[in-house]
């Protein structure tokens, strides 16, 4: 009987901050928390992982034989890893909440800005589109995987165009309530089939090993 290869799990979890300066960031109230119990859930399959975590409270699983732990702060550290790891991984699930603008030429970590009572005016440039450059990147057979958080009212229209304009193969579809929450209530979209929703909103740890039994049905359906 032969046995179905390990597959190999790149993970992105977290937020990223955009330096300011060398104290002040922009960020988001991103957790990991579900980015981190989907590591631990393929880890305990005995899957071959990689998570990429942001700066989160929330602790990172311990690593061992199935898992390693990158940590990466901007979006440019996060680029720089996928760029490295994506290419030799077999499946890639962004859960990461990358920040869709920065501060323009990146910031500076050189010192603090003085307080002014006549304020500050930051400009903003957008951050590249880490997921489109990974899909731009793809090989045959690996099964890319991207998440939509939207409010409730344009949360299936955003998930349906992610899923077209990324060329990805599913889209995770959750409201805003997710961020920083315990659960989640989430329907996945994937081409030409059937949405599949969430049985009600679930603990993340467990809709962690709901999401992988599902990508695994995906990605041996072809």
């Amino acid at each position: 009987m032969n046995q179905r290869p390990t597959p190999k799990l790149l993970i992105t979890a977290g937020p990223t901050q955009e330096p300011i300066d060398a104290v002040r960031y922009l960020g988001n109230r991103s957790s990991g928390r579900l980015g981190i119990a989907l590591a631990e859930a393929a880890k305990n399959r005995g899957w071959d992982v990689l998570l990429l975590l942001g700066p989160t409270t929330t602790p990172p699983p311990s690593p061992d034989t199935h898992l390693r732990v990158l940590r990466f702060r901007t979006t440019a550290d996060l680029e720089g890893l996928l760029a490295e790891h994506a290419p030799s991984s077999e499946i890639l699930v962004m859960a990461a909440a990358v920040a869709d603008y920065r501060p323009k030429g990146g910031g500076s970590t050189a010192g603090k800005l003085p307080r002014s009572s006549a304020g500050l005016t930051l400009e903003l440039e957008a951050t590249p589109d880490l997921l489109a450059g990974c899909t731009a990147r793809r090989r045959p057979g690996q099964f890319f995987v991207g998440f939509a958080l939207e409010p409730q009212d344009r949360l299936l229209d955003s998930a349906r165009a992610k899923l077209t304009r990324k060329k990805v193969d599913m889209v995770v579809a959750n409201p805003l309530e997710t961020m920083d929450a315990s659960t989640i209530d989430a329907v996945l979209v994937l081409p030409s089939k059937p949405e599949i929703r969430t049985p009600g909103a679930m603990d993340k740890a467990a809709f962690a090993p709901w999401l992988l039994d599902r990508i695994e049905a995906a990605v041996s359906q072809g």
